[in-house]
């Protein structure tokens, strides 16, 4: 934790700086070399590992958009992903975490999809409006259906917004298995060295369903995978 504060603070103010008169596409990718130097740290300090399958499932066109929904279990997937994807991603998150000094600045100056959840109408049309135009311009577009960091072992409510999304703009929806509480438990200071499982599902095709009926086959695939990647949490936890 000393160390990112330390590394974020020099790296923030120099993408703050920079975002005046560089492209937005060009200033995400300065903030992926902060991630990929903390990813990388964890590795060396932590002793915490990626351990990766499926991308052979993501899109391979430049321009192919997608919506990735994935697992959350703690903080080391919202620094993972935009490392080991091979698009410029852009994150659906709620507008407080701007107001974090320096990391919230940051992101603050990025073309990603901050909402007031308070104006669940309009948050979602702008979701809807920002994200389409990101998907044309090859921009993934990433969100955490249960919307929040769940416990090992356990499953949160997943919320239809990401399979919504996927549906108004005509896009395929990827699900993405993490373990990364197995490593990084939810909201602990504490960290375990370890492996962390990264598992990217095939595209789930959107033409002529539901939210509903997509996310309910999004959970199935996501919390079927967490079973199969980590199945002494489900023991421990007692869920089957």
């Amino acid at each position: 934790m000393l160390w990112m504060a330390i590394t974020v603070i020099p790296w923030a103010l120099f993408v703050v700086v920079i975002s005046y008169g560089v492209s937005s596409t060009r200033l995400y990718w300065v903030c992926v070399g902060w991630l990929r130097l903390a990813v990388n740290s964890g590795t060396r300090i932590l002793g915490i590992h990626n351990r990766i399958q499926g991308m052979e499932n993501l899109p391979q066109g430049s321009k192919d958009p997608a919506v990735l929904l994935v697992k959350h279990q703690s903080t080391w997937e919202t620094f993972v992903m935009p490392v080991i994807m091979p698009h410029p991603l852009a994150y659906v998150f709620k507008k407080e975490l701007l107001s974090v000094p320096f990391f919230g600045w940051a992101m603050g100056r990025l073309d990603m999809i901050h909402i007031d959840r308070k104006q669940r109408s309009r948050a979602f049309a702008k979701v809807v409006q920002q994200g389409r135009r990101l998907m044309d311009e090859g921009v993934w577009v990433i969100m955490f259906p249960e919307g929040t960091r769940i416990p090992r072992g356990e499953k949160g409510e997943y919320k239809t917004g990401g399979a919504r999304l996927a549906i108004a703009a005509g896009v395929p929806i990827i699900p993405i298995a993490v373990t990364s509480a197995r490593c990084w438990p939810t909201r602990a200071f504490i960290k375990t060295p370890g492996v962390v499982d990264i598992s990217i599902g095939k595209p789930i095709p959107i033409e002529n369903r539901s939210a509903e009926e997509l996310m309910l086959e999004v959970e199935a695939w996501i919390e079927a995978e967490m079973r199969r990647l980590d199945p002494e949490a489900y023991l421990e936890s007692g869920t089957s």
